[in-house]
C-alpha cells in the first residue's frame, strides 16, 4: 500500500484540529503549527447544531463530550425590553428526530481541549506551537511551509487553517484588507447556580432590538450561563477577543433592555469585548496542494451560530476529499467545489440574520410584535435553519 501524504496544517483552533484528527484517523500522518506559545481556545460558549454534532460524534468524541456539553432543550426569540418570548424551535430529542444528531451548547475552551487531546492520543507530537506560518512554496510534488523566524516545513501539502487574518490566505488569494463590520460585541460567563429561575432554563434565547441584540445559553456542563451581546458601533475597531471591559461600560450599551439582561451583566465574572470584522468569502481557496479552509476562506459573522461548525464540516469534508482521489490537486479542488457554495450561502445569510436581528422596528412596542410573529413564525424559521442542521459532512457528495 502506498503511504499516505503528509499534511502541515496552519493553525491549531477547531478547524485546524478537527482536520488533523480526522486525518490522522485516516492514517495520514499530520503536523500542526500554531503560532501561539500554549495551546488554548479563548472565547466563551459556541452553539453546535446537528450539522456540527454529527461529525464530532463520527470522531468518536461523544463520550468526551457528555460531560461538558449542554444539550439543548429549544430556543426563543425574545423582545429586548417586554422580554416577551416566541418560539424559534424544539431541540433536545426534536434534533435527534428530526437531523439525526444533537444540539449542543458547549464552551470553546473544552471543545478545543477535546480536540487536541484527541489529536495527541494518534500522534503526541503532532502539534508545535511558537510556530507562527507566513508563507509557503511549491516544489513539484512537494509544498515547503515557511514559519516566522527562518524555519521551514515539508510535506505534501499544506492546509491553511490560520484563520480570518491568514497569511497564506494573502499568499492565494491576493493581499486583502478586513472590514470593520460596524459592531461590537461584549461576552462573559456568569454561574447559572447565581441567577433567577427564569434564566437557569436549559434554552437559548436571542434577545433582539432595535441596533443590538444579545444571546445567552448554557455552557460548560450547565454550570455557566454564556453571554454575548452584540452593538451597532462606530467609534471602536480593535479586534481582540481578549480586550477587558467593566460592568458598567457593558450595561450602558443595554440601556433600556431588559432586566434580566442586566441581571446577567451584573453577574458576569469579566466581560470582555471585540469588534467584529469581516471578508468577502473566497470563491477560490486551492493553489496547486495548498488549500485553505475555515476563517481563512469564509469568515463569517456569527449570527447563524455556523462559523465554529463550517470550520468542522471543512476538515471532516477535507480528510474525505485526500481518501478519495489519488492526486492531491484534484483532491483539494474536491475540497473547495465540495464547499464553496455552501459556505458562500452561510455568509450571507449570518449577514441578513443581523439585519433581522437590529430592525429599528423592534422600538415601536406596538409593531414590534407583529414582526416578531412574522419573521420567526414556524414557517419562516424552517425555511432559514433547516437547510443548515440537515446538512451531513460525513456522506455529502465530494
Amino acid at each position: 500500500m502506498a503511504k499516505k501524504p503528509h499534511v502541515l496544517i496552519a493553525g491549531a483552533g477547531i478547524g485546524g484540529l478537527t482536520a488533523a484528527l480526522s486525518l490522522l484517523q485516516r492514517g495520514y500522518d499530520v503536523d500542526v503549527y500554531e503560532q501561539a506559545s500554549k495551546l488554548l481556545e479563548f472565547g466563551a460558549g459556541i452553539q453546535i447544531a446537528a450539522n456540527g454534532s454529527r461529525v464530532l460524534l463520527a470522531l468518536g468524541l461523544g463520550d468526551r463530550l457528555k460531560g461538558v456539553v449542554s444539550e439543548a432543550a429549544g430556543k426563543e426569540v425574545r423582545v429586548w425590553n417586554t422580554g416577551q418570548a416566541f418560539k424559534l424551535f424544539d431541540l433536545g430529542e426534536d434534533s435527534i428526530r428530526r437531523f439525526g444528531a444533537p444540539y449542543w451548547f458547549v464552551h470553546r475552551g473544552d471543545l478545543h481541549a477535546i480536540l487536541r487531546d484527541a489529536v495527541l492520543a494518534l500522534k503526541k507530537d503532532a502539534i508545535h506551537t511558537s510556530s507562527r506560518c507566513i508563507g509557503f512554496e511549491q516544489k513539484g510534488e512537494r509544498v515547503v511551509l515557511q514559519l516566522e523566524g527562518g524555519r521551514t516545513v515539508e510535506g505534501d501539502c499544506v492546509v491553511g487553517a490560520d484563520g480570518v487574518h491568514s497569511r497564506l490566505r494573502q499568499q492565494i488569494a491576493g493581499a486583502d484588507k478586513s472590514e470593520f463590520m460596524g459592531i461590537i460585541a461584549w461576552r462573559g460567563l456568569a454561574p447559572r447556580r447565581d441567577l433567577s429561575p427564569e434564566l437557569q432554563r436549559l434554552v437559548g434565547t436571542n434577545w433582539v432590538g432595535p441596533g443590538g441584540h444579545v444571546i445567552t445559553y448554557p455552557v460548560h456542563g450547565g454550570e455557566l450561563l454564556n453571554f454575548v451581546g452584540f452593538g451597532e458601533r462606530t467609534d471602536w475597531t480593535e479586534e481582540n477577543w481578549n480586550t477587558p471591559g467593566t460592568k458598567a461600560e457593558c450595561a450602558a450599551d443595554f440601556v433600556g433592555w431588559n432586566p434580566l439582561i442586566h441581571e446577567i451583566i451584573e453577574k458576569v465574572d469579566q466581560p470582555f469585548k471585540w469588534a467584529l470584522v469581516g471578508r468577502a468569502p473566497l470563491q477560490t481557496w486551492t493553489k496547486g496542494r495548498v488549500t485553505l479552509m475555515g476563517d481563512a476562506c469564509h469568515p463569517t459573522l456569527p449570527f447563524l451560530a455556523q462559523g465554529a461548525i463550517m470550520a468542522i464540516e471543512d476538515g471532516f469534508v477535507l480528510a474525505r476529499c485526500l481518501d478519495a482521489y489519488a492526486d492531491m490537486e484534484e483532491a483539494l479542488l474536491a475540497f473547495q467545489n465540495a464547499r464553496v457554495e455552501r459556505t458562500t450561502a452561510i455568509v450571507n445569510g449570518s449577514t441578513a440574520a443581523g439585519k433581522r436581528f437590529h430592525n429599528p422596528i423592534l422600538a415601536d412596542p406596538q409593531a414590534a410584535v407583529g414582526y416578531m410573529e412574522r419573521e420567526w413564525a414556524p414557517e419562516a424559521t424552517r425555511t432559514r435553519y433547516d437547510w443548515l442542521f440537515q446538512y451531513d459532512a460525513t456522506n455529502v457528495a465530494i
